[in-house]
């Protein structure tokens, strides 16, 4: 699993590393069960602080994505897999909803902001 943290990105470190794991989980790269990297080696591969790596473990478990098991280590969480997906669909439903603001005010259409999805997804074929 790669983690790619990004300085130009305006959403902290910790975020980031989150959200990287978050991916892995729906996307099934990270199975129900499967173990994490130890917060302290992954914040040595990232070069990062064990304090940011701890807050991210920490708010995944507070959210459900992740089990930690005391002595053992933190394992990504199963049972809530359709729950947790139906979070990620609210997110983005969030997502959608901020971007038709900003795009009201920008004076553009609904089919305006589709094209540009459209182009976005072409980009990245």
């Amino acid at each position: 699993m790669d983690i790619i943290l990004s300085n130009s990105d305006p959403r902290p470190i910790y975020e980031q590393v989150g959200e990287a794991l978050r991916a892995a989980i729906i996307s099934g790269e990270l199975k129900p069960g499967d173990p994490l990297p130890s917060i302290r080696g992954l914040a040595r591969d990232l070069r990062i602080s064990v304090i940011t790596t701890k807050r991210a473990f920490e708010e995944l478990e507070r959210e459900g994505w992740i089990e930690t098991v005391p002595g053992k280590g933190s394992f990504a969480a199963g049972a809530n897999a359709p729950l947790l997906q139906e979070r990620r669909l609210l997110e983005i439903e969030n997502h959608l909803r901020d971007a038709l603001r900003l795009g009201r005010t920008a004076g553009m259409g609904v089919e305006d902001l589709e094209n540009m999805l459209k182009a976005l997804r072409e980009e990245d074929l």
